[in-house]
């Protein structure tokens, strides 16, 4: 199928704001609410959308299934990247980029061979953000400091990188099956350029605080590959965004309050 000029544009602007978007709260809030705000359905929303909208919603709600098992590969890259990636500046990013990849990939390898259902990779996933979480805890907070800035050349260029791993995977989605399609659905495309837009600006020490905070916003994420992968054929795929989209706002916000009542019970309990 020949994809239209305007649904292109719109993958690519869609992809840009969405960089921008993460990359100033990073800078300007902290790196803790990045990422969080990661885990939200943003890279997994455009990518399941447009491989509906160029193949069909069924096409995009069985990916979507093996998408809630593929969020295991990427948190399997976030530790990859923090374990490679520990050095300053590009030789960091790219020895972290590659560490990354190569979890992802080897995690989606052995995803693949699998046939999941709703249940089973939900499951899948939530045991692994109970395994990352506890592998982080010790992993330090750290802010981002006044050192370097993030030019808006330097932004752009990030931005761009994730427009072509969205690019990437809808367009792979036309060779592959849906078991890949879901999987590479799951590639982290708002946090991976954010990662490098931190480590090449500030270093990796607010990379590492984002990696570790990402698992815990993964919820959002699950809630919208379920409710897609039960929506998309019955209700199309407009409709099936918006519910995917109210359903992990919902969580993220309930997540959210459950977060600072407990901070708040510290405080109190101290």
């Amino acid at each position: 199928m020949e994809v239209p000029l305007s649904w292109q544009l719109a993958k690519l602007a869609v992809s840009i704001g969405m960089v921008l978007g993460l990359g100033a709260i990073a800078v300007r809030v902290s790196p803790r609410i990045a990422g969080l705000l990661a885990g939200y359905p943003l890279g997994t929303a455009i990518a399941l959308f447009f491989i509906g909208l160029e193949l069909s919603p069924a096409f995009a709600a069985e990916s979507a299934v093996h998408t809630l098992a593929g969020f295991t590969a990427t948190l399997a890259m976030g530790g990859g990247y923090l374990l490679c990636g520990r050095r300053e500046g590009f030789r960091g990013v790219l020895a972290g980029t590659a560490g990354g990849v190569a979890a992802f990939l080897a995690t989606g390898l052995a995803l693949t061979q699998i046939e999941f259902t709703r249940v089973t990779g939900t499951l899948t996933t939530l045991v692994a953000i109970a395994a990352f979480l506890r592998l982080y805890r010790r992993v330090p907070d750290v802010r981002v400091t006044a050192r370097g800035t993030v030019t808006w050349p330097a932004l752009m260029l990030r931005a761009l990188l994730a427009a072509a791993i969205i690019f990437a995977i809808t367009g792979l989605a036309h060779v592959l099956p849906a078991a890949w399609a879901g999987v590479m659905s799951a590639f982290p495309i708002s946090m991976y350029p954010m990662l490098v837009i931190l480590h090449l600006a500030h270093g990796p020490g607010p990379v590492a605080t984002v990696i570790k905070h990402y698992p815990a916003g993964l919820g959002a994420l699950l809630w919208y590959a379920l409710c897609v992968s039960l929506t998309y054929d019955r209700l199309g795929l407009a409709l099936g965004t918006l519910a995917g989209f109210a359903v992990a706002t919902v969580w993220l916000l309930a997540w959210t309050r459950l977060q600072a009542w407990r901070r708040t019970r510290s405080v109190v309990a101290a």
